[in-house]
């Protein structure tokens, strides 16, 4: 687990080749070096997707867009992506408090990369004001697993992320001002899993729960990572 941005502008996998981050101005930008199989609530490409880049484009505080999806498609062609293969999140956490960490396990290798903004933090469950339009203040994560997961088990790390994340906010008694309790997350979080299918590895993950080898993996970088970003969010 570190902060690598907060003294550089690139992070290169040490356990994944070809796998690098870089902050550049206004996002972090992700690249792989194939295409993934995505799973995400991503703002743009989300669903079931292939890509090899994924952005984490820095909006102001006071952006409240009616349209985000359009917004960022028309700012990855800006910036000179291809949309159709690149996954486009929105924050307005500071991208230089990324946290990153990394793990190699049973028949893969996992790098999770968080950005936590928790001005609008919120817990599921209880009555709440609504509203349809983004807020900015989101705890980003992207889950990047080097092996193979079938979609049964991509769909079950998002639970056990979900799961790790709320876990590490409770731990923080990071607060809702609405409800005055424990928040879950906050109201515009976006998690993504990105999956190599790297035949090299004989074993497909079927499952992604706690108590499997990548489930645990998972729940544990993801709760590291957010506790980190959330934790120095507020920090220079």
């Amino acid at each position: 687990m570190s902060q690598p941005f907060r003294q550089g502008q690139h992070y290169c996998s040490r356990l994944w080749d070809g796998v690098s981050i870089t902050l550049r101005e206004e996002r972090l930008e992700i690249d792989c070096p194939g295409k993934l199989r995505t799973l995400s609530n991503a703002i743009h490409t989300g669903g079931l997707a292939e890509a090899d880049v994924i952005v984490n484009w820095k909006v102001p505080l006071h952006y409240s867009g009616t349209d985000p999806a359009r917004d960022t498609s028309d700012q990855l062609r800006q910036w000179g992506y291809k949309p159709e293969h690149t996954i486009g999140l929105l924050t307005a956490a500071k991208l230089t408090h990324a946290s990153v960490a990394e793990l190699e396990g049973d028949c893969f290798k996992l790098l999770c990369l968080t950005t936590a903004g928790t001005r609008n933090a919120a817990r599921a469950g209880l009555p709440r004001e609504t509203f349809s339009a983004y807020s900015a203040g989101t705890i980003n994560t992207v889950l990047l697993v080097d092996g193979q997961m079938t979609d049964s088990a991509m769909t079950n790390a998002i639970i056990t992320y979900a799961e790790a994340k709320a876990a590490a906010l409770a731990d923080l008694r990071l607060m809702d001002p609405e409800t005055n309790r424990i928040a879950t997350g906050t109201t515009t979080d976006a998690v993504v899993v990105g999956v190599s299918g790297n035949p090299a590895y004989q074993d497909v993950h079927a499952y992604a729960g706690a108590a499997t080898t990548i489930g645990n993996a998972i729940g544990r970088l993801v709760y590291e990572t957010v506790q980190e970003a959330c934790r120095t969010q507020h920090e220079s």
